[in-house]
């Protein structure tokens, strides 16, 4: 009996277990108050540009491809590594955890790259999102972190990532459990026991910290009044389903061909692209009267808030969603530091409103929260993490057999249009672009 309760002890006391835990717990809290951080200065760059074409509708033309310029040559001549989403750096991380490769992706200077950059992008005008990013500092934090702390193994490091990008989801939408469901279905691909227990505590310690640091335990897009009509609701479950997975597979494939495309011209065209996609954003922003621009969070909240109340009309226009997923795709292709999430989000909402128009007046909240769910799912087509991202987010649980169906179907529709998923097709591509690079500078020094 002794024995068995010294072999509890000393498991329970160990240093090494504890060290393990401190560098989770305390990596956690970190995340959720750089991931807080982070999200006060994107606000604060999209309410600069807000101010901008409020000022002067036409400035854009000359900001946005001035600040694209700025961006993507400050980010390849001093965050190399940092561009794109962030999701794709995490998942090579996660590959081959402890590589040369990995700790170069992962290492603070990212972090501190990946945030200034967004801003910076933000401030221009660019449409983009910082949860992909945020997934990427949160990774990269808890991989630093127990670098230096020396922890073994390599199941442990491959966990602090994990934890590190489901609490940067949890952080930067405050939805603990969708931080969980994507650091399984969209990261590890699979359920890894031996570090669920600290991903738990990670996520939910980073999603506590961010709430803590905005006071406020808010939903991003507010509350909707969505209720279930199954007289009508199974059919909207079918047309958002469809309509959102094939748009969204086709924004994923599209861009995943145009990435491939430019990638040889971005070692020596790199301003010309950043030139041309920069008008192309500034000529959106004035045709959407500024709604392009920006994270897409103000806009989605609106939509989503106000969606069938006489009292509470906004009307973005039928072409809002093609004017955010245009302008979504061009900034990105500039490999400006952003991520895909809440552009998405804004533009499923946008279609979620259109699609509206052809069902009953009081199912309007109704379509505008599937709608948002299948646009997303058929960009990323993680169904799981879609649904729950949304449910948390607009705190609508009637809704969830509803949401679940219409995921589950988008996915199914995009796949049909784009075979790969998105940010593992965009890995590989990240993986090729910096193999160029190299390629290049060793070829300049041979001469």
């Amino acid at each position: 009996m002794r024995r068995h309760v010294k072999r509890i002890r000393y498991r329970f006391f160990k240093p090494r277990t504890w060290r393990s835990r401190l560098v989770f717990w305390g990596g956690a809290i970190l995340v959720g108050l750089v991931a807080a951080v982070f999200a006060l200065m994107a606000d604060w760059a999209d309410h600069v540009f807000r101010h901008i074409i409020a000022y002067n509708q036409y400035l854009p033309l000359l900001i946005t491809p001035a600040g694209f310029v700025l961006t993507v040559y400050i980010t390849r001549k001093v965050f190399s590594g940092a561009e794109g989403s962030g999701i794709p750096q995490t998942l090579i991380a996660l590959a081959d955890p402890g590589s040369r490769l990995s700790n170069r992706l992962l290492s603070m200077r990212m972090v501190l790259g990946k945030v200034l950059m967004a801003v910076l992008a933000l401030a221009s005008g660019a449409s983009l999102g910082r949860e992909g990013p945020t997934v990427h500092l949160g990774a990269a934090i808890m991989h630093s972190l127990g670098k230096y702390a020396h922890l073994p193994s390599k199941y442990v490091e491959r966990g602090l990532i994990l934890t590190g990008g489901g609490a940067g989801i949890a952080a930067a939408f405050n939805t603990p459990l969708a931080g969980i469901i994507f650091a399984i279905e969209e990261m590890a691909r699979s359920f890894d026991r031996r570090n669920s227990g600290m991903m738990l505590v990670g996520v939910v310690l980073a999603g506590m910290t961010s709430i803590i640091v905005h006071q406020n335990n808010y939903s991003y897009y507010g509350t909707t009044p969505a209720e279930l009509d199954f007289s009508w609701v199974w059919l909207g479950v079918l047309v958002c389903g469809v309509v959102g997975g094939l748009f969204g597979g086709l924004f994923s494939q599209g861009l995943i061909s145009a990435s491939k495309k430019l990638r040889p011209y971005m070692q020596t065209r790199w301003l010309l692209i950043a030139l041309v996609c920069g008008l192309s954003v500034a000529v959106l922003s004035i045709l959407s009267n500024g709604t392009a621009n920006g994270t897409g969070y103000l806009e989605a909240k609106q939509i989503v808030s106000c969606a069938g109340l006489d009292s509470c009309q906004v009307d973005y226009g039928l072409m809002y969603p093609l004017y955010k997923i245009l302008a979504t795709a061009a900034t990105y292709l500039t490999t400006i530091p952003g991520g895909l999430f809440a552009p998405s989000l804004a533009s499923g909402a946008g279609m979620g409103a259109n699609l509206a128009h052809l069902f009953p007046a009081e199912m309007a909240s109704t379509i505008v929260i599937l709608g948002m769910i299948g646009y997303f799912t058929g960009v990323v087509q993680t169904p799981i993490t879609a649904f729950v991202i949304v449910m948390e987010m607009t705190d609508n649980h009637e809704l969830v057999l509803a949401m679940m169906a219409t995921a589950l179907i988008s996915s199914g529709v995009s796949k049909l249009v784009c075979k790969k998923p998105i940010y593992e097709a965009l890995a590989e591509n990240l993986l090729a672009m910096m193999s160029d690079e190299k390629s290049r500078q060793k070829n300049a020094g041979d001469k």
